[in-house]
């Protein structure tokens, strides 16, 4: 990093890297600073992650938002500290922040994605209605009737906001909640098929090997392999 000001003190790099014990300088290491940045990272520990991640926005850029930079300042403040349960604090700290910052950027500022989905009221609705019953037999004109907007107007406004046809996101969290379920070793394919929204073992076999490129039985193998070696 450098800065496009010219106005360093003669002699200063602007390259300069300095070591302090709260923070990493860089320019000049005496000067005053006009730009902080505090850099994490987030780890989602869902097996279809993916799924989340391609959903949410690849930047979010926020402005004076005062309840967020609260949380910055209580998340600097522990990091700095050795306090007891640090750990805990921060990692419980971090969780609050991203879902601040991303409920800061919802409703139709946000870019395409759940988000931007979640913020429209009409088709939020439709989303919640459909997260808590995946397994009904859902229909375009069905979802369109909780969001109190006709079949062609939902669909179009559904996918200008998801990214998705509303269909081709019920197949998904369909099976991002089944591959949640066969990691789990004691449920069957049986109940799994029924538990998201397929009459039979059969057809749940053929819509996930479809989508996941592999059957379901071999995915729940790979899974309790993975699981094993890592413990």
């Amino acid at each position: 990093m450098s800065s496009l000001d010219d106005g360093l003190s003669p002699g200063i790099d602007p390259l300069t890297v300095t070591m302090l014990p709260v923070e990493t300088r860089h320019g000049d290491p005496e000067g005053a600073p006009n730009a902080r940045l505090l850099v994490g990272h987030f780890a989602f520990g869902s097996p279809d992650a993916a799924l989340l991640v391609s959903l949410l926005p690849r930047i979010i850029h926020i402005r004076g938002d005062s309840r967020l930079s609260v949380i910055v300042q209580l998340v600097t403040d522990e990091a700095r500290a050795e306090r007891p349960g640090k750990n805990m604090i921060l990692a419980r700290l971090l969780e609050v922040l991203l879902v601040e910052a991303l409920r800061s950027n919802a409703g139709e500022k946000a870019p395409l994605g759940i988000l931007r989905g979640l913020g429209d009221p009409r088709l939020a609705v439709a989303i919640r209605r459909l997260h808590e019953n995946p397994s009904k037999e859902w229909t375009v004109q069905q979802l369109a009737g909780e969001a109190a907007l006709s079949r062609s107007a939902f669909f179009n406004r559904f996918r200008r906001a998801v990214g998705l046809a509303p269909i081709e996101y019920l197949i998904s969290w369909r099976m991002a909640l089944a591959k949640n379920l066969l990691r789990q070793e004691d449920i069957g394919i049986q109940e799994i098929a029924e538990r998201v929204g397929y009459g039979s073992a059969s057809a749940f076999s053929t819509a996930f090997t479809r989508f996941a490129g592999l059957p379901p039985s071999r995915y729940a193998e790979q899974s309790k392999t993975i699981s094993n070696a890592a413990a």
